[in-house]
């Protein structure tokens, strides 16, 4: 059994992670490091780490004397990141097909499992569930780079999948996408994982580009 201890700036970076994800804090207006220290009762040396890490990965900007922002979405920011997706995840879920042993295969149905029952009941866990799904498709490659590119490409692309599943129907094509990959992908067969998963990220861009089209003619 492994025990995994998470410091208090990890614990912190998941709060305010799903806050962005969840669009609960402003977009471009400064973070109130103030008011969101003496809420989660932490001081601001772990709370700094957690949006130094946060402005990492793309989820925060920071401006001299002005502190952290939320970055917006934006068209072209979903772009790179699903093209950057169709060029490494499809190939990699693929490879880990054909090495997966029994745990790695167990660990995937699982994280469908989880996956499924959070977009029955629980919506707003969705994109932190979607994102493990993926990578537990990826992470049996045993290729770190890949497999740590994957999730922090997933952690970006969490907003996006939210807004991509709003429209009524979504939900439902995203369960049949993924029931029929990881079926595919238990099986072994990694032509049509590559097929499945290339499909279903590229469906998703279009999805996300047609949203960004109507937002900026609404």
């Amino acid at each position: 059994m492994t025990i995994v201890v998470r410091t208090l700036a990890e614990r912190i970076f998941d709060v305010i992670r799903e806050r962005i994800v969840e669009g609960k804090l402003p977009v471009m207006e400064p973070v109130r490091q103030d008011a969101l220290a003496a809420e989660l009762g932490v001081s601001k040396i772990p709370l700094r780490e957690a949006l130094a890490r946060l402005e990492h990965e793309g989820l925060l900007t920071s401006q001299a004397n002005r502190g952290w922002f939320v970055r917006p979405m934006s068209s072209d920011q979903a772009e790179e990141i699903y093209l950057l997706r169709l060029a490494i995840e499809p190939a990699a879920a693929a490879y880990a097909c054909a090495v997966a042993d029994d745990e790695d295969r167990k660990a995937a149905v699982k994280a469908f499992e989880v996956l499924d029952a959070a977009a029955k009941d629980n919506l707003s866990d969705v994109a932190v569930r979607n994102r493990e799904y993926h990578v537990s498709l990826v992470r049996p490659g045993k290729r770190l780079l890949t497999t740590q590119l994957v999730e922090r490409l997933e952690v970006l692309a969490e907003r996006y999948v939210i807004a991509h599943l709003q429209p009524a129907g979504r939900g439902d094509r995203a369960h049949t996408e993924h029931r029929e990959l990881l079926d595919t992908w238990l099986a072994g067969d990694a032509a049509k994982v590559q097929s499945l998963l290339t499909r279903h990220i590229a469906s998703t861009l279009d999805d996300l580009r047609a949203h960004f089209t109507a937002s900026q003619t609404g």
